[in-house]
């Protein structure tokens, strides 16, 4: 016997351990293939509600298909999250008081992080067991491989895709601007840069125009009447980073902007720095300034600006890099004259000037070198304004950009980089899923992806730590075509996909006779005999590029890297495309878009057919969780407190197309209280013999009841099946959720209870079969959402097998039965309406009364008379007849083609009830009445939170379904 409460947290453990010890996660079978590649988790990172909600939307996926008999790959791992984890080892370093990262060294430190990864990374994929995972955990895979070695397969796969590249031309180095994290002192992605409003101010200064010069400025209003003009010797600049202004390399203003045609191509004076030594810098037209914004002539300092460096671009500007690699102010080069006087030259030479060349001038005057950004900021503006250039300064809101993980502004800084070209990657990815080749779930996140695939810019690959895949590129000193060294000559790059490959494209280069001295950090350099100058190299002396790879560079390779490529493996032919990727919409720029183009470019086919996009989980009040609102949810709280099956059924629910899912602790106790309900009812059942009878045939059933039961289980299928398939995860649980309680637990158990308290054995014996012919379809369809308790009862029922490789239900045409399943409906029907009368009108829960129905035929009469038991044990009825007329005092329900008349006046004090059901009316319709006021007030729409405006809303469309209720019940009164 069951016992008499589910003990899930004992049998969560217990069941999963059995799933994996009987190998119930791998592949198995001959039919089709189905693959899923989990995203896989930082190997950081502990289990939050997105991954949750992910990972169960993934498993309901996997487990509905092992079931259909597919061959099942749900491909397991996590991402070395090379600044994360870099941050976390380095963190503990500090905590146990060791020495710092740069003190250790790079190969003592990645060491660390290594013994790290071994000992404590990966919690998350415990985690996910706990939630039912049925990832085949033999099979996973690290983005770095188990070790980091170069002869790892997921290792050798990233080389290779990388030297590839490189030469086919889509990846190449370059000096451009990236996102500069100065905490981490590392390039980072436009993706891991936060936007946040914070206070700031806009500063107005004088450009002094060159020699004196001075112009009319004229300014108009709308119909071009002059309203200002003015002699001025200046152009005024409006700036949010002043300390920038050191590195300007021109003033630009639109061509349209009458104000300042006179100026273009004439020099202005950089307001700030030694005065004797003050740059100018020209006056340029460009159409990126706005004239109708601040004073329409923009500053254009290409080395720390995004527009600004499009801008020097196009008019071949100087860019000057000011900053070091923790933002503070440049303290290198020579002294400020000099320096300056090298960008004077350059101005003068006119033409596109050398980047490397302009790198080395440092412009930052010699009282600001070595200052902190935002110091140096306050001394400029100080110095300025000394010298009464400063129009004016205004307190302005300002859109700031913060690293995601060190949360420090992040500095546009002009760095040397590795790039891949997305812009060519991008185009078969675009076409793919312009084609249908793959398609987005839902479809609108087609438009997102379409919008940035098509705008996309060169990819900054290289990032500047030391945990991750390294960088294969050597540098070495370039000879000249007489195979001799010259100091100071270019460098020679050479890319391999290991040491061994490099050593052998030295020796093809420089000759296999001479040393090849290989340092991590360390200028390209040759010595040997001195031949007119030139060194002819008997050993040269070559440093590995000390970048690592961006993250998503390897992650990118996911679909196709962890099953075995770059080797031709028997995984790779079966499993490569895969079938559907899940995830969600802020992961389309960083990884989805990734893999289209790598999995296209190196395996000729999209990585996978479907990307199914789900939406965001936010608290109860619609609010996004985050620590500092304090509104975070635990799942695993959650799983401790209701187990993993109510957690999942919750999230699984609430997974509507387009919709963000509102969770609370509230929501997955009601969920907790299904699978109560379900336990209950199969308790029940089992007390009364319900067992599967494998010589039952439910295409034979006759009983009415049993005939009506196997079409709801029949149809349920069908609609579970349909929905699942259309990824529409919430109409699948709403179909088992309401077929499980309000069909099965709810109505049939009831209608068979009188069966099973019988006579008629031959009667019992198929209601039982039946029974568990329907509980069977139950928790085979209810398996993908609630796995634990379903499992559970399908053991100790005593059905065949482990149900978690049980058949799917097939809905069959023979198990149709759509006359019983009407009448049934027409007695459930009734006895509903009887039901929500008596407690309308208030009749008392003991007293019985009688149902008098009139028409509806014969096919009616000979319902009530089936179903004469059930109508009355249900409904509370006294007896049933059928008359031509309803009775005096009876209240009137149609019903089908007939009226089922309750004849209430002697149960009830009419004229008491007609005063609560008015009182209860005049209750809700003030209710609603205020609430109108509320929601009319315009203030109270527009400055309420959402959630709260929301709420209000739900509110009233409570009272207006209550007012109908009542409205009806006193109408029904006042007929009486």
């Amino acid at each position: 016997m069951l016992e008499k409460n589910f003990d899930f947290a004992e049998a969560e453990k217990r069941i999963y351990e059995d799933w994996e010890a009987a190998g119930a996660f791998k592949p198995a079978g001959d039919g089709a293939p189905f693959t899923i590649v989990i995203p896989p988790p930082n190997v950081t990172g502990s289990l939050h509600m997105g991954h949750a909600l992910n990972n169960t939307l993934q498993d309901v996926l996997c487990r509905f298909e092992r079931m259909r008999g597919r061959r099942v790959l749900w491909q397991p791992g996590t991402d070395h999250a090379g600044i994360a984890t870099q941050m976390v080892v380095e963190r503990q370093m500090m905590e146990r008081q060791e020495p710092k990262r740069t003190e250790i060294g790079r190969e003592a430190f990645v060491e660390k992080v290594w013994k790290w990864r071994h000992e404590s990374g990966g919690q998350i994929i415990n985690q996910l067991k706990r939630l039912g995972a049925t990832c085949d955990w033999s099979r996973e895979r690290f983005t770095m491989g188990e070790n980091g070695e170069a002869n790892d397969q997921m290792v050798k796969a990233v080389m290779k895709v990388f030297v590839d590249l490189y030469n086919e031309g889509l990846i190449y180095r370059d000096k451009r601007l990236v996102n500069w994290d100065p905490q981490f002192e590392t390039a980072i992605s436009d993706l891991e840069v936060e936007n946040e409003e914070v206070d700031g101010h806009f500063w107005h200064f004088k450009y002094p125009l060159a020699g004196g010069e001075t112009y009319e400025y004229v300014e108009k209003d709308e119909d071009g009447t002059v309203t200002l003009t003015e002699t001025r010797d200046y152009i005024s600049i409006a700036t949010t980073r002043p300390e920038t202004m050191l590195g300007d390399g021109a003033v630009a203003v639109h061509p349209s902007d009458e104000r300042y045609a006179p100026l273009v191509g004439k020099l202005c004076e950089i307001p700030v720095g030694p005065k004797e030594h003050r740059r100018l810098i020209p006056i340029i037209a460009d159409d990126y300034p706005d004239p109708d914004f601040g004073s329409g002539a923009v500053k254009i300092t290409g080395g720390h600006d995004f527009n600004d460096y499009s801008v020097a671009k196009r008019a071949n500007i100087p860019m000057y890099r000011l900053m070091d690699w923790k933002a503070a102010m440049r303290a290198d080069g020579a002294p400020y004259a000099e320096e300056a006087a090298k960008a004077k030259a350059l101005v003068e030479a006119g033409g596109a000037p050398d980047a490397n060349y302009v790198d080395g001038i440092n412009l930052v005057p010699d009282e600001y070198r070595g200052l902190d950004r935002f110091e140096a900021r306050k001394r400029v503006v100080a110095d300025i304004d000394a010298e009464g250039l400063m129009i004016a300064v205004e307190d302005k809101k300002i859109m700031q950009p913060f690293g995601d993980r060190s949360n420090v502004v992040i500095e546009p800084m002009l760095t040397d980089q590795w790039f891949a070209d997305a812009e060519t990657l991008a185009k078969p990815a675009i076409e793919a899923v312009e084609k249908g080749e793959t398609r987005f779930v839902p479809e609108n996140w087609a438009k997102t992806y379409f919008q940035w695939m098509r705008n996309i810019q060169p990819w900054c690959i290289s990032r500047q730590l030391w945990w991750g895949h390294r960088i294969p590129a050597w540098y070495g000193p370039e000879l000249d075509t007489d195979g001799c060294w010259k100091d100071n000559a270019d460098i020679k790059t050479f890319v391999a996909e290991s040491e061994e490959e490099f050593l052998q494209l030295a020796a093809s280069y420089y000759g296999d006779k001479v040393r090849v001295n290989i340092y991590d950090e360390f200028a390209p350099g040759a010595r040997g005999d001195e031949i007119s100058g030139k060194i002819k190299p008997v050993e040269v002396d070559v440093a590995r590029d000390p970048d690592v790879l961006d993250t998503w560079f390897s992650s990118g390779l996911w679909p196709f890297s962890t099953l075995g490529w770059p080797e031709e493996t028997s995984e790779l032919r079966t499993h490569y495309p895969n079938s559907v990727l899940v995830t969600a919409h802020d992961i389309i720029f960083f990884w989805v878009a990734r893999m289209m183009m790598q999995g296209i470019h190196f395996m000729d086919d999209v990585p996978f057919g479907d990307v199914y996009i789900h939406a965001l989980v936010l608290d109860e009040k619609g609010q996004k969780m985050s620590k500092s609102k304090g509104n975070v949810i635990d799942p695993l709280v959650l799983i401790d407190k209701f187990g993993a099956d109510a957690l999942r059924f919750t999230l699984a629910a609430q997974a509507a197309q387009g919709r963000n899912i509102r969770l609370s602790e509230q929501r997955v106790e009601g969920y907790r209280n299904f699978s109560t309900k379900l336990w209950n009812a199969a308790r029940f059942a089992q007390m009364n013999d319900v067992k599967p009878d494998a010589s039952f045939d439910p295409a034979a059933a006759k009983l009415t009841l049993n005939r009506w039961i196997i079409h709801e289980a029949n149809e349920c299928a069908k609609a579970v099946t349909r929905e699942l398939e259309a990824y529409r995860f919430n109409d699948a649980a709403g179909a088992i959720y309401r077929f499980t309680w309000n069909v099965f637990c709810d109505w049939f158990l009831e209608l068979a209870k009188p069966v099973f308290q019988g006579d008629d054995e031959a009667a019992k014996v198929e209601t039982r079969a039946a029974g568990a012919f329907a509980l069977g379809q139950i928790l085979k369809l209810l398996h993908s959402f609630m796995p634990f308790v379903s499992e559970e009862l399908w053991r100790k029922l005593g059905y065949d097998g482990a149900l978690i490789t049980a058949a799917w239900p097939q809905a069959e045409a023979k198990l149709e039965n759509a006359a019983a399943a009407d009448e049934m409906q027409w007695a459930i029907d009734l006895i509903s309406s009887i039901r929500s009368v008596r407690q309308e009108m208030n009749v008392p829960v003991a007293a019985k009364i009688p149902l008098v129905f009139i028409g509806g035929g014969d096919d009616a009469a000979a319902r009530l008379k089936t179903h004469d038991d059930v109508l009355k044990r249900l409904a509370r009825l006294s007896e049933i007849s059928v008359t031509d007329a309803a009775p005096k005092g009876a209240v009137q329900i149609v019903h089908g083609d007939g009226v089922a008349a309750l004849p209430v006046a002697d149960f009830i004090d009419l004229d008491a009830e007609k005063a609560r059901l008015a009182k209860e009316q005049a209750k809700a319709e003030k209710e609603i009445a205020t609430i109108d006021k509320k929601l009319a007030n315009k203030n109270f729409v527009e400055r309420a939170p959402a959630e709260v405006v929301e709420e209000q809303k739900s509110r009233r469309a409570g009272y207006e379904a209550e007012l109908e209720k009542l409205n009806g019940a006193l109408a029904r009164l006042k007929g009486l």
